[in-house]
């Protein structure tokens, strides 16, 4: 019996890795340690920025994550402003055209943009600090 019932376990959790994984849809991914403005994608929401900040000295770290409408290049708000390595998620309801501007001081960066589901969004908990 303890057989069938661990075989079950593992059948459930690979059943609920695979759904959570495929409703993540990867828009774009973005990494780098120099300033930039990334490239326009579109995403709908709800969605999430999964991001990560290293650096050599960790405790040195100067970085910052803006917003900005894909087409105009207006300002829509600061995502992340860091003094020193972290990592996070972070949630965004509402979809569109964007940009990401990025002010990186001794920061290694790595940016996932990815849809979610409505589900998945429900259950979201802050990650991360700026």
């Amino acid at each position: 019996m303890k057989i069938r019932l661990s075989s079950l376990a593992a059948v459930l959790a690979f059943c609920f890795i695979a759904a959570h994984a495929q409703s993540q849809e990867l828009v774009a991914e973005f990494h780098g340690s120099r300033n930039t403005t990334t490239r326009e994608f579109e995403v709908q929401g709800p969605w999430i920025l999964d991001w990560r900040v290293t650096g050599d000295y960790s405790t040195s770290v100067g970085f910052e994550l803006m917003l900005l409408d894909g087409k105009t290049r207006m300002h829509k708000g600061v995502i992340l402003r860091l003094k020193r390595s972290a990592n996070g998620v972070k949630l965004f309801n509402e979809g569109g055209t964007y940009r990401f501007r990025i002010s990186a001081g001794l920061a290694n960066y790595h940016l996932k943009v990815q849809e979610i589901s409505e589900e998945e969004a429900k259950l979201y908990k802050p990650r991360g600090g700026s």
